[in-house]
């Protein structure tokens, strides 16, 4: 049978309803259940101690995705395969880790088999499942459950708003406890030195801000023409004024600035001291801050450069919003 475009569209977005439906009923289902597993998880790290993930089939696809999610943030997991740990892969459990078995069913044989031989060391078991009344609830020791009023699959057959199900209340789990153990970007920088993702976080205001000639600095008793032949040499929209004896910064000189002076000051504008249409206390940030950081000052005071100061006030760069997509952090 020929597939038409209507129909294959009306297809995919009853699959993607369904798939919201099982989202909805998890997220609406969420009771004291799942802060006890967070909390679990709060200890076993303080402990030092690893969470174990496992699952067969597709469960095992999701439980390798969630390992990955709890490393990049800190949390010490691995992946356990339900057999191979029948067959000495059981060597990397320890006293006092945390072992999240999926199961979609509850009723996975090689699951189930596994409970007793992690509980054997000393490790907690949650069962993380749709199914409440299943072996695997009855012999953890906590549940994570999630809820699937049906599969997203026209046959009923393959697990589709299930893993979506699992995958997301996983993840909830993941972004709870980062946010209760007080991640910040630095600690997430840590664990991604790698890729596009890492240069991004890593990224100091620093490594990018403008200094030397591209810097206009001066004192703020200067005059407008002398400031804006200062910016014009340096090919900056913006000027740093200090001041004349602790040369901390006093304000800046904006192209902005420029045009309403020369609207309102009159024929004398361009000799009058700079000080007099200059922005005071401008938004700043310290070249030891993160480039993102300085990328949510643009974006929340919506300005076009950002000065850059020491740890005593002094300018040492200047951010120009135009740098930022070159250097592809927005």
């Amino acid at each position: 049978m020929a597939l038409t475009s209507k129909t294959a569209l009306a297809q995919a977005r009853a699959c993607i309803r369904i798939e919201m439906e099982a989202l909805e009923a998890t997220a609406d289902g969420l009771d004291a259940g799942f802060v006890d597993v967070v909390r679990s998880i709060e200890s076993t790290v303080a402990a030092q101690g690893k969470l174990i993930f496992s699952g067969v089939g597709k469960s095992a696809h999701i439980a390798q995705k969630l390992c990955g999610t709890f490393n990049s943030t800190g949390v010490s997991s691995c992946f356990l395969d339900a057999t191979q740990a029948l067959h000495g892969d059981l060597g990397l459990v320890d006293e006092g880790d945390l072992a999240l078995l999926l199961s979609n069913s509850g009723q996975s044989e090689e699951i189930i088999r596994l409970v007793p031989c992690l509980k054997r060391f000393g490790v907690r078991v949650v069962a993380f499942t749709s199914n409440p009344d299943s072996e695997l609830t009855r012999a953890a020791d906590a549940c994570l459950l999630y809820r699937v009023p049906r599969e997203a699959c026209p046959l009923k057959l393959a697990p589709t708003a299930s893993t979506t199900a699992a995958l997301a209340l996983g993840d909830a789990v993941a972004m709870v406890l980062l946010e209760s153990r007080g991640l910040t970007r630095d600690d997430f920088a840590r664990y991604h030195p790698a890729g596009n993702l890492g240069r991004v976080l890593l990224l100091r205001v620093r490594d990018i801000m403008r200094t030397g000639d591209r810097l206009p600095v001066a004192v703020e008793t200067i005059t407008v023409q002398d400031a804006i032949l200062s910016m014009t040499k340096a090919k900056s929209g913006s000027i740093a004024l200090v001041h004349p004896k602790s040369g901390r910064l006093t304000g800046i000189l904006t192209d902005g600035d420029f045009r309403r002076g020369a609207l309102n000051a009159g024929p004398t504008f361009l000799t009058q001291p700079v000080a007099g249409f200059m922005t005071r206390s401008p938004k700043t940030i310290q070249d030891t801050a993160l480039g993102v950081d300085a990328l949510r000052l643009f974006e929340a005071h919506k300005i076009d450069d950002l000065i850059v100061v020491n740890r005593q006030g002094k300018p040492v760069g200047l951010v120009d919003g135009q740098d930022l997509p070159k250097l592809k952090i927005v």
